[in-house]
This record gives C-alpha cells, structure tokens and sequence, in this order.
C-alpha cells in the first residue's frame, strides 16, 4: 500500500478520491472543541443551538471537518512530505452537523522542482470535502514539499527508519499445566 507520494508521480490535473470517508459524531466534535478550547455554545451546546440559531442544532467545528480533510489526504499526498509549506485559502462551504458523513479529494494543480535543492520539490493541491448526499461543505488549497525518487533512495527507501525483520523467533513456553491439547480435558476429577 502506497503512502504518500514522491515529486515524480505527481501529475498536474489528477484526482486523488480519499477511502474511506468519516462519519462525524458528537463526541469527535466535542472533543475536538475541549481539546482547542473552543467552547462556542454553536458547536457545544444543543439547547442553545436549538433555541437561538438558524440551524435549530450543533454544527460540528469547521476546523474538525478541515482537519479531518487534511488527515484523509495524507496517504494520497502527503505521506512522505518533507514539509507542508502553506495552506494557501480554507473555506467552509457548508455545515455539517453529527452524523453526517466525510469524503474527501485532492486534485494536484500544479508542481515545480526545489529551487535551493535537486532532492525535492513542491506540489500545490487542492482537497474538497464533502456529505454523504454530495454537499461540498469544505476547500482548501496547500503546498507541499516532497521528495524526489534520489532523496528517498538516499534515506531509507519506501519505509525509512523501520528496523530490519529479525528472523530469530523467541523459545514459546508452554501453557501452566502442560502443552494445550485439541482434546477437551474433563472438569472436576
């Protein structure tokens, strides 16, 4: 299984569709707010959401749905990424609210060698978010750096800093009382 990509199998206009989508429930969003310290009764607390807003219930953080977004795209785009650069524009589209369900594509627009180093190089992309009834509810443009088929040679291969396999396999010990048997034992005599 692929993760991530070097700058040579980048290809301007080609659709990455990220597998598998998240279903988003109340406690990621309520988590995600405690855990950024973002309380906005919006987002964590349904009385108010359903007596004050347009919405009449939560409408789940939009820097979750961003951040969800960002991750779904990692094994696609930036799996061997030296640094992400930039996040160039973010928008939210639409709400989304608990239950609703993530799918998320990257379209490579556009990439270019490093211009200080000949081992990488940079790929601008564009990842869209959307529901389960097709709703884009999230955009957002980045630059990436990655590296070249050389760097990845030059450190490691396709899984960089994974120990070797050790083929010598540790002496079993045997169950209390014996080795198991396919023989069911008698209880109680």
């Amino acid at each position: 299984m692929q993760f991530g990509r070097t700058f040579e199998e980048f290809e301007v206009g080609a659709v990455y569709k990220h597998w598998p989508g998240k279903t988003v429930t109340e406690y990621d969003d309520h988590l995600f707010c405690l855990l950024t310290m973002n309380h906005h009764p919006l987002h964590m607390d349904a009385n108010y959401a359903e007596k004050t807003t347009d919405f009449g219930k939560n409408v789940v953080v939009g820097n979750y749905i961003y951040s969800l977004l960002l991750g779904m795209s990692v094994p696609d785009v930036s799996g061997k990424a030296i640094a992400n650069l930039e996040i160039e524009s973010l928008k939210h589209v639409a709400p989304t609210f608990h239950g609703d369900t993530i799918y998320g594509e990257t379209t490579v627009l556009d990439k270019w060698p490093s211009k200080s180093k000949s081992d990488r190089g940079i790929v601008h992309v564009e990842t869209r978010g959307y529901k389960q009834d097709g709703t884009l509810v999230c955009t957002f443009r980045r630059k990436v750096m990655v590296p070249t088929e050389t760097y990845t040679k030059e450190r490691g291969g396709e899984q960089p800093g994974r120990p070797p396999v050790s083929h010598h396999h540790p002496q079993t010990t045997p169950l209390r009382g014996g080795t198991p048997s396919s023989e069911p034992r008698e209880q109680g005599k």
